[in-house]
């Protein structure tokens, strides 16, 4: 087979589990990294293109993508601020949506705002349009309370939302409201833990969760539990604890802990065929910041490396290697990738032929972005969206909470995220993702 062959190959490979999206998906542009930087959108003029409710619209000169608005004044009492923002870039607000022409969403309105707790959205493909379906649990449920965070939709199972109470792990079922229990860890560990920052991978089969003391919040490490043979593995934390993370086959778990006391948190590596540590990646030595992980791979910051505010890859395995740096920024106060997001990596495709996409708000002046790479270690980005967030405005109360860390859905044809539009309250939006462009 020829090279030009095997690269069209490749593109419909990636059509087949993607879809493509030319179509449907015009706009953005692809450029060097750092070779453009714009200046901030104000208030007025986010307004003159976002539309007052919930609905299409194209974003303007230079980008004029594609993009949805999925609330509006109307889901908070009197205007107010009560929408919480999206939990994090690896935990999908989206559902597997693929042969369907709805996707279902959702997101939390805080009732002690007057919102009405999470809520599920049904976004038409096809028409463009967004119907709010209503709160997921009546108000008498005590999960009609929960902002959501840590909550994610299954890439496997369409109407399936993991939801985490106490010790327990559920999967819940949007549609019919039904719960299943995946684990309860109260008859291993006693009624005072609790689990917390879970993630699964994309087969439903293996599960890893953060174990917790109820009374003091201590983090006490990992457990991962592996659904078909209800085997339960658990990792005690060796250093400073911050959260662990499974890779999209389950094979693969990362713990991110300091280990030395020095420059923050470093990875320790396991292997889930026989639960055995394989590797520790320092991060002075070049080890990942923010990240989100593939199947067999972590993408993510790349610590102290010379290029500013860089991300890489990693492939895991018995012996740690780092892939290709796939960002980098101008200088180092822009930093447009800080939350990588890869909701969708596909198994049985190489990752450089695969991308990932990014966001940030900080308050250097120049326009933050919905930015994607491929991770291949190719020096151009796609430049997809503003996120339309002013850090100084009220809107989100927080910087963290402002801060968009968006996720893609399972496709990757679509970047959800949060944003306070410059104003004084956080909305939530979808735009189309033209990552054909990175593949011409």
């Amino acid at each position: 087979m020829s090279r030009r062959n095997a690269f069209v190959a490749c593109l419909l490979a990636l059509a087949s589990l993607t879809g493509t999206a030319s179509a449907d998906s015009p706009g953005g542009w692809v450029e060097e990294d750092g070779s453009g930087l714009r200046t901030k959108l104000t208030a007025q003029q986010i307004q003159s293109f976002v539309p007052p409710t919930r609905g299409s619209f194209t974003f303007p000169f230079p980008y004029e993508t594609k993009a949805v608005r999925l609330t509006d004044l109307s889901d908070c009492p009197g205007g107010g601020d009560c929408l919480i923002p999206t939990g994090y870039s690896y935990w999908r607000n989206s559902n597997n949506h693929v042969g369907s022409n709805n996707m279902y969403l959702f997101f939390s309105f805080d009732r002690r705002k007057g919102g009405a707790g999470p809520t599920l959205f049904r976004y038409d493909k096809s028409r463009d349009t967004v119907v709010k379906v209503g709160p997921l649990f009546e108000p008498t449920s005590k999960f009609s309370w929960s902002n959501g965070a840590g909550w994610y939709f299954s890439a496997t199972q369409p109407t399936k939302l993991y939801i985490n109470d106490g010790p327990k792990l559920l999967r819940y079922d949007v549609l019919t409201r039904d719960f299943d229990t995946v684990v309860d860890v109260s008859s291993r560990w006693g009624n005072d833990k609790y689990i917390w920052q879970s993630h699964s991978s994309n087969d439903d089969r293996v599960h890893s969760t953060t174990l917790r003391i109820k009374s003091t919040g201590e983090m006490l490490g990992c457990l991962v539990y592996h659904e078909r043979t209800q085997h339960l593995a658990f990792f005690t934390k060796i250093g400073i604890y911050d959260e662990c993370n499974l890779d999209k086959s389950g094979r693969w778990l990362i713990s991110h802990e300091d280990l030395d006391g020095q420059y923050g948190n470093d990875t320790r590596v396991f292997n889930m065929d026989d639960d055995s540590e394989v590797a520790r990646i320092y991060r002075e030595r070049g080890g990942p910041g923010h990240l989100d992980l593939g199947f067999g791979y972590i993408v993510g910051a790349l610590a102290y490396n010379r290029m500013p505010n860089s991300s890489a890859v990693w492939y895991l395995g018995p012996t740690i290697t780092k892939g290709p740096v796939v960002h980098h920024n101008p200088n180092w106060d822009v930093n447009a990738m800080n939350h990588m997001s890869h909701g969708n990596a596909k198994q049985g495709v190489p990752p450089s032929s695969q991308y990932a996409c990014g966001s940030n708000a900080d308050r250097v002046g120049v326009q933050n972005e919905i930015t994607c790479v491929r991770l291949s270690g190719s020096t151009e980005q796609l430049i997809v969206a503003p996120i339309m967030t002013n850090l100084d405005a009220p809107g989100g109360e927080t910087d963290y909470d402002k801060a968009p860390k968006g996720n893609l859905d399972i496709t990757g044809q679509y970047f959800i995220w949060t944003t306070n539009l410059s104003g004084n309250r956080l909305e939530a939006f979808l735009v189309k993702v033209p990552s054909q462009l990175l593949f011409k």
